[in-house]
């Protein structure tokens, strides 16, 4: 028999954190680790919509990372954090990666010169609101550090992933 999607544990307004601790649907907590996983919507919708296979690519690997990344949000007093400094250096190498497909920016730039970049800002938006989301639960409550670092480098990598979209993509002919 399988098994029902509703569990009716969050009948009553709370719900169960990674590590097993019950905490209200409305706490800080749960409201960061439920836009990190907005994040992860927002990427997949840029996912579906880029032409660069690579992008494609760089994309889904940050979706799996963001799994691991509300985890450790979604985890109180855990001793091993799932987002470590390896992993930020592994983003930043992908940034300086992508940037070097790239011209310097002489100019501000408008979304939605293609629908995979206009996706992309998107997503980096949504990070961006996550982040301050993060920073406003650090305030009162202990946050992984390299989670934090993590998600402010990922809104770089949006911007420049759509600039490649839009710019390398299009010189490409992808």
């Amino acid at each position: 028999m399988k098994a029902a999607v509703y569990t009716r544990t969050g009948d009553k307004g709370t719900t169960g954190l990674f590590t097993g601790q019950r905490v209200p649907k409305q706490s800080l907590r749960v409201e960061a680790y439920g836009q990190v996983d907005e994040i992860t919507s927002a990427l997949g919708l840029a996912r579906a919509t880029v032409v660069r296979q690579d992008v494609k690519g760089t994309i889904l690997m940050v979706q799996n990372k963001l799994s691991m990344l509300m985890a450790d949000v979604a985890s109180i007093d855990n001793p091993t954090p799932y987002i470590t400094e390896n992993d930020v250096k592994n983003i930043e190498a992908t940034i300086d990666r992508y940037d070097g497909m790239l011209e310097p920016l002489a100019h501000f730039i408008i979304p939605g010169d293609t629908l995979g970049a206009g996706a992309l800002d998107l997503a980096r938006t949504v990070t961006r609101r996550a982040e301050r989301c993060l920073l406003r639960l650090q305030e009162s409550e202990e946050v992984n550090q390299q989670a934090l670092i993590y998600i402010n480098r990922l809104s770089d990598l949006c911007f420049i992933l759509a600039r490649v979209e839009a710019e390398v993509g299009e010189k490409a002919g992808a």
